[in-house]
């Protein structure tokens, strides 16, 4: 899969920008807060229909206009999609091959990407919401059902939470209609985590061969996935659901003094193991960041594994943060097999450690020169 082109009209700081991509590795080389990261934004969007940055879609569209687009070609299996997003005030409005889409689900995963920013990074020692992001971002991708049961989890979760809240302030006394939400919260929880246990399983092969590289065979890399619902591995849906309603029964006394959910998806979080050794707590920032490193590149291989192709690479001033170790695992893993896109202040970080020759991009203030930038 690759990224052929992309045009961008009223987006962050650009009027208009339209880039074709030639090479493998693109880099976009600028002084910091030129606009460099925001042209990845627009490719990370145009994929996920939302940033990385910002909760806000107004932030994307520039301040003086009512709509922001994004347009771009992908090349899959020899064949050429035309995906277009469209920012409003109002919402999004997604087409693929011209078509409009009226489901989220539709247009996530035609253009698949995998984004290594500095504050992933912090994926092992920051906190359980952004391992539960993550998560959702990757298997998304991968998987349009999962997304589908996740919007719906967190539709039910939400009611179910202001019901509770309802009922201790004795605005509602209908403990029918609790059982339904809880029905309705089992239902939809237990496919999110059926296929998150299923993923976690795969990225952590993934990931440990990777780990086992970098550290010379020295340490070994476990994943596990800690529900509050139960930490055993299910075998089936009928499990999780079963665990799933007993996990609930536990805590109804409590959930009624709190007046929220207290076991689900939605509490729960990954715990990284080097040679048995919890990361997050005894681990070397050395280590945390290598655990990391290798958990972020083993979704190269995952998805590759999970829809017969590559990803887009997107790596937004990641070089800088990593030692010269790192790096050159980092350009080794990628080489070759990944469309890359690059930002950074210095050529150093690539310079003579890649084979490939790159399309570079210079951004200065704004403004994108460089082969095929119009």
């Amino acid at each position: 899969m690759r990224l052929n082109d992309i045009q961008l009209q009223d987006f962050r700081n650009y009027d208009s920008l339209s880039l074709s991509f030639k090479k493998n590795l693109v880099i976009f080389l600028g002084e910091n807060a030129q606009g460099k990261t925001n042209v990845l934004e627009s490719i990370f969007v145009l994929a996920m229909t939302r940033s990385h940055r910002t909760t806000s879609e107004q932030e994307l569209i520039q301040w003086d206009q009512n709509q922001a687009a994004i347009t771009g070609t992908v090349e899959k299996k020899h064949t050429k999609v035309p995906l277009e997003l469209y920012l409003t005030k109002k919402g999004r409005k997604t087409k693929v091959n011209h078509i409009e889409q009226k489901k989220l689900s539709s247009y996530i995963g035609q253009l698949n990407v995998i984004l290594f920013a500095p504050e992933d990074l912090s994926l092992v020692k920051g906190s359980p919401q952004l391992r539960r992001k993550f998560l959702d971002m990757e298997i998304g991708q991968i998987d349009p059902v999962y997304l589908y049961d996740l919007v719906q989890y967190q539709k039910v979760l939400k009611q179910r939470n202001q019901y509770l809240k309802q009922l201790a302030e004795n605005k509602q006394t209908d403990e029918v209609y609790l059982e339904v939400l809880t029905e309705q919260l089992v239902e939809f929880g237990s496919k999110v985590l059926f296929a998150r246990q299923k993923f976690v399983k795969r990225l952590e092969y993934w990931a440990n061969q990777l780990h086992q590289k970098i550290s010379q065979s020295k340490e070994h890399l476990v994943i596990d996935y800690v529900s509050s619902v139960g930490e055993e591995h299910w075998a089936n849906l009928q499990e999780v659901q079963t665990a799933f309603v007993q996990a609930l029964e536990k805590v109804k006394q409590k959930e009624r003094f709190r007046q929220v959910t207290l076991a689900g998806p939605h509490r729960d979080d990954l715990i990284f193991f080097i040679n048995g050794k919890n990361v997050q707590t005894y681990g070397s920032q050395g280590q945390q960041r290598t655990t990391a490193l290798s958990v972020k590149l083993a979704e190269i291989d995952l998805m590759k594994e999970e829809t017969g192709e590559y990803p887009v690479l997107l790596l937004d001033d990641v070089m800088s943060e990593l030692d010269d170790a790192r790096q050159l695992h980092l350009l080794e893993t990628i080489e070759g097999k990944v469309q890359t896109f690059l930002t950074t202040t210095t050529l150093e970080h690539v310079k003579d450690k890649m084979t490939v020759e790159p399309q570079i991009f210079y951004v200065k203030q704004g403004q994108v020169e460089g082969e095929s930038a119009e």
